[in-house]
């Protein structure tokens, strides 16, 4: 579990986050969602150390995180999987050296250890045989599949996907989102996914939080979207079409 208490962030005196508080569940996909400019990038950000915050506690599995030194920042930094917006790939090696990138940085494990490691996560995102292959030479979707191997290369017991669809047609997507589902419920993994694509929103979110101008104004799951009566998050949900089919489905 992560925890948020009181979380409060400003860049030169502007208030970017206001006193959020939240609990991210293990074996869940917990989403952060809002429009653009709401926060939730800066959020991301803290709770992975990226950003100092100015007050509040960051706690993973009651560990305060923010106030750690440097060395045991990198024990829970070994812990954690990162999928990056546009999957963020290294462009000069293959899809084996993109995967073995952390175990190569984190382990002292031998070669062969760690090519099992990597052939175990490609064949878990349904890459298997496609070690020699470059980034340029994949689709978006295998793109992102790849960068999800390496995301879990470590085992990791927390997973923070960046706008995970980003790019990607909708049926991609929804691939990409059952498969962070799968392996979040498969593994137990505390994740925290950061979008604004509401089709994801209804396919995998087990706990949704909603930001507005930086605060958190509303929390629940997928399921209790639609019976709120939080005025900016109906302004958010309703302004896609998939929302409003399912809501006069539901009312109809």
């Amino acid at each position: 579990m992560i925890e948020l208490k009181n979380i409060c962030k400003s860049f030169t005196s502007n208030p970017v986050l206001e006193d959020i508080s939240a609990e991210f569940e293990k074996g869940k996909t917990n989403l952060i969602i809002g429009r653009s400019g709401s926060g939730k990038t800066v959020l991301l950000k803290c709770i992975v150390g990226l950003h100092n915050i100015d007050s509040g506690e960051i706690l993973f599995d009651g560990r305060v995180f923010n106030r750690m030194n440097f060395k045991q920042k990198q024990e829970i930094r070994q812990e954690m999987g990162m999928l990056f917006q546009g999957a963020a790939l290294f462009d000069s090696v293959n899809v084996e050296e993109n995967v073995m990138y952390p175990l190569n940085m984190f382990t002292n494990d031998s070669y062969k250890n760690k090519l099992e490691r990597v052939n175990f996560c490609l064949h878990r995102v349904n890459m298997q045989d496609t070690n020699k292959l470059l980034p340029s030479e994949l689709s978006g979707g295998m793109r992102k599949r790849a960068a999800i191997a390496r995301a879990i290369a470590l085992n990791p017991r927390y997973l923070f996907c960046d706008e995970p669809n980003s790019g990607l047609d909708p049926q991609t997507a929804i691939l990409i989102d059952d498969l962070i589902h799968e392996i979040t419920e498969e593994f137990n993994i505390t994740t925290i996914v950061n979008t604004h694509d509401m089709n994801s929103v209804m396919e995998i979110g087990d706990k949704v939080i909603f930001l507005y101008d930086g605060i958190k104004c509303w929390e629940g799951t997928k399921n209790d979207i639609f019976s709120s009566d939080n005025k900016y998050l109906n302004e958010f949900i309703f302004a896609t079409n998939l929302a409003k089919k399912i809501k006069e489905s539901q009312t109809g």
